[in-house]
């Protein structure tokens, strides 16, 4: 039914459908080998990648994928990252948080963030959107604030890695998405969100370390 009305020589459907797929477009972090990882270990993780760090792409947002090696075990890291409360113990940017009322670690709690001088925000209202401690997965949305940070998105997963030598591994993926603000270009926005994940992964990989 579709292909017939597709062939219906009318000036709106092709935009309907233009716009439909414009709609649906995703994006591709399992097809791009991010810095840090081998080739083999990006194999391990791509179903990883597929369910937990792919996003609906619209105009004018951009989206990325980083990882972290850290010489400790998942259990451990996991025991940090897990913590909506407590992002400040290795996040950078982060001068304190606070919880709001009623908080027990679920989903749809809420935080309240201060940044440090310096950064073009000075506050950051976020929300806990998954906890998965089964899988080791957390995401959070930004849904208020004094920032530039519009619809932002992150997801965080936490990985073992099998090693030889007995060598104790885990792999942080962390992706995001975001819109691009006015007067600013998609490489600019990615650069910065880029620079403050990685800094916050590094931070992590020390702390665990």
């Amino acid at each position: 039914m579709e292909k017939v009305e597709a062939e219906i020589p009318t000036t709106e459907q092709p935009k309907e459908e233009s716009a439909a797929a414009h709609e649906e477009a995703m994006t591709a972090h399992h097809l791009t080998l991010p810095p840090g990882l081998t080739l083999e270990e990006f194999e391990d993780l791509k179903p990883a990648v597929i369910e937990f760090h792919n996003y609906p792409l619209n105009s004018g947002q951009c989206s990325s994928l980083l990882a972290q090696r850290v010489h400790a075990p998942a259990e451990d890291v996991w025991s940090i990252v897990r913590r909506f409360d407590r992002p400040q113990t290795y996040k950078h940017f982060i001068k304190s948080c606070s919880v709001r009322e009623g908080f027990s670690m679920k989903v749809g709690d809420l935080r309240d963030v201060n940044v440090i001088s310096g950064l073009p925000a000075a506050t950051s209202t976020e929300r806990l959107d998954v906890l998965e401690d089964e899988r080791r997965v957390t995401g959070f949305s930004i849904i208020g604030g004094d920032h530039r940070l519009r619809n932002y998105r992150s997801m965080t997963s936490v990985h073992d890695v099998e090693r030889r030598e007995a060598e104790i591994c885990t792999i942080v993926l962390e992706s995001y998405l975001v819109d691009v603000p006015e007067g600013n270009t998609e490489e600019d926005t990615r650069l910065f969100a880029d620079t403050v994940v990685k800094l916050n992964l590094q931070k992590l990989a020390s702390v665990c370390e």
